[in-house]
C-alpha cells in the first residue's frame, strides 16, 4: 500500500512530521465510526480493541509482522526483522513485538488504549473531522466534532456499503475495514446506508472468516493475519456485538 507520494507508507512520515501520506486503516475506520448527527464515535465501549486490530491489520498488510500459534494453540504476533515503520502509530505496536513475540489478545490491549486520541488528532488535522469550540450558557468552554468538508467519511461508507451490500469484490484494505465494523458490534448502526439484513451479515461474516476473493489473492499471509485479529477482536467484544 502505497502513501501519497508513490512510496510504501511505512517508509513515510516519522512521528512528527505533518499528515501528508494515505490515512492507515486505523484512521479510516475511526472516520467511519464517527457518527456525524451526534458528533459521538460508534462503540466507545470497546473502541480501543477495534482500533488495535486495525492498526495490527495494517501492519499485516504491509507485511511488517506475522504470526504463529504458541505451545498452547493461541495466536501470537512477532516481528518481521528490518521493517520497522517510520509512522508513529505503527511503529508503537511494531516496537512491542520486535524481539518478543506476544500474544495476539496482549497486542490488543497492549497497544488499543493509547490509540483513540492520536487517531482523531489525525483525522482533525486532514480536515476528516472539525473540533467546533464553544462556551456553554455563555461562560463554561467546551467543544463538539462535527464532520469535515472533504467527503472522505462517504467515500469509505460507499466503498464498504459497495462490498457488503451490492456485491462489489473487495480490496485487502476494504475487506479489512468492513471485517473490523462487524466485528466492532457496530454495523446496525449504519442502517439503513447499510441495511442490517441477513444478506449482509452473511458477507460480513465471510470477510471476517476470509473469504476476500480474487482480489486478495496474492496477500495470503496478510488475510490470514487479519482474519486472525478480527476474530480476536470479536472474541474480546463479547457481548457487546450487536447480532
Amino acid at each position: 500500500m502505497n502513501d501519497a507520494t508513490g512510496g510504501p507508507r511505512h517508509s513515510g512520515q516519522a512521528a512528527d512530521d505533518p499528515i501528508t501520506g494515505e490515512p492507515i486503516v486505523a484512521e479510516d475506520l475511526m472516520l467511519l465510526l464517527f457518527q456525524p448527527e451526534s458528533g459521538s464515535i460508534a462503540g466507545e465501549g470497546t473502541l480501543y480493541y477495534v482500533l488495535a486490530g486495525a492498526v495490527l491489520a495494517e501492519l499485516g498488510l504491509e507485511d511488517l509482522v506475522s504470526t504463529a500459534r504458541s505451545m498452547i494453540g493461541a495466536p501470537i504476533v512477532e516481528a518481521r526483522e528490518g521493517t520497522r515503520p517510520n509512522d508513529a502509530l505503527l511503529r508503537r505496536a511494531w516496537d512491542y513485538v520486535d524481539g518478543k513475540p506476544r500474544g495476539l489478545q496482549s497486542v490488543l490491549a497492549a497497544v488499543g488504549p493509547t490509540l483513540r486520541e492520536p487517531v482523531l488528532e489525525r483525522l482533525i488535522a486532514r480536515g476528516d473531522i472539525r473540533r467546533v469550540r464553544r462556551k456553554l450558557l455563555g461562560m463554561i468552554p467546551t467543544s463538539s466534532l462535527v464532520e469535515g468538508a472533504r467527503g472522505r467519511r462517504d467515500e469509505l461508507l460507499a466503498e464498504v456499503r459497495a462490498v457488503l451490500v451490492d456485491g462489489v469484490e473487495a480490496s485487502p484494505r476494504v475487506a479489512s475495514l468492513a471485517a473490523l465494523l462487524y466485528a466492532s458490534g457496530t454495523l446496525p448502526q449504519f442502517d439503513p446506508v447499510i441495511p442490517w439484513s441477513s444478506r449482509v451479515i452473511t458477507r460480513a461474516e465471510e470477510l471476517t472468516a476470509g473469504e476476500w476473493g480474487a482480489a486478495a489473492a496474492g496477500h495470503a499471509v496478510a488475510r490470514t493475519l487479519t482474519v486472525t485479529i478480527i476474530n480476536s477482536v470479536i472474541y474480546a467484544n463479547g457481548p457487546s456485538r450487536s447480532r
